[in-house]
């Protein structure tokens, strides 16, 4: 883990959202600009997917900026990196100190085979992905990848599986990344109610942005 405090203060950004609990966000960040992900109640999972906003066909690729970082985890100093290839943010602050690229987004099917059948119908990431990203526009259900979680848990066991335990995070905890390009930025507030990623109670999150 890799522990690194921000000299932003937030009354000096441009741009400043609170996104309610389970709900979807969609917004742009220039490239040069700083964006900060706040963790406002503590625990609380933040699903996100990055796109290049002058080509969204290019976005977020998990296993390529795994492999450049030959880490498991994101934290201060993580390169994110296209599925071209591209850096599209760096991570320059944060005092969570890991984030996961593997437990993936709440889904209709992964609430019904993980807990119970009518679990299905519960609000889920992959819904709010699909509801943000339709509205915009400029992206459709196939652009939909592999996703970051920030401030969720899921450490893998020594038998190479994955668990879902109760978050690193706290009130207040962030996560700042500089954009290298300008980027669409697509997020589900979590809503998930089934293990313990958002302590059970899933609460607003907060987005910031610098010049």
């Amino acid at each position: 883990m890799s522990l690194t405090a921000s000299n932003l203060h937030p009354e000096t950004a441009v741009f400043r959202h609170t996104i309610p609990a389970g709900e979807p966000y969609l917004f742009e960040v220039k490239a040069g600009q700083t964006l900060r992900l706040h963790d406002l109640e503590g625990n609380q999972a933040i699903d996100t997917l990055f796109f290049a906003a002058k080509n969204p066909r290019e976005r977020f690729d998990p296993q390529r900026t795994l492999r450049k970082q030959n880490k498991v985890y994101l934290t201060t100093g993580t390169v994110l990196y296209s599925n071209l290839g591209k850096p599209l943010l760096t991570i320059v602050a944060d005092t969570c100190g890991r984030h996961d690229t593997l437990g993936g987004a709440c889904a209709q099917e992964s609430n019904t085979v993980r807990y119970a059948l009518e679990k299905r119908y519960m609000h889920s990431c992959r819904d709010n992905f699909l509801r943000a990203s339709l509205h915009d526009g400029r992206l459709s259900k196939r652009d939909l990848g592999a996703n970051i979680n920030f401030f969720m848990n899921v450490p893998v066991t020594p038998e190479g599986g994955l668990t879902f335990e109760d978050g690193l995070s706290a009130p207040g905890k962030y996560v700042e990344l500089r954009a290298e390009t300008d980027v669409i930025v697509l997020i589900s507030n979590c809503p998930q109610l089934n293990n313990p990623c958002n302590g059970w109670n899933p609460t607003p999150a907060e987005v910031l942005v610098w010049n």
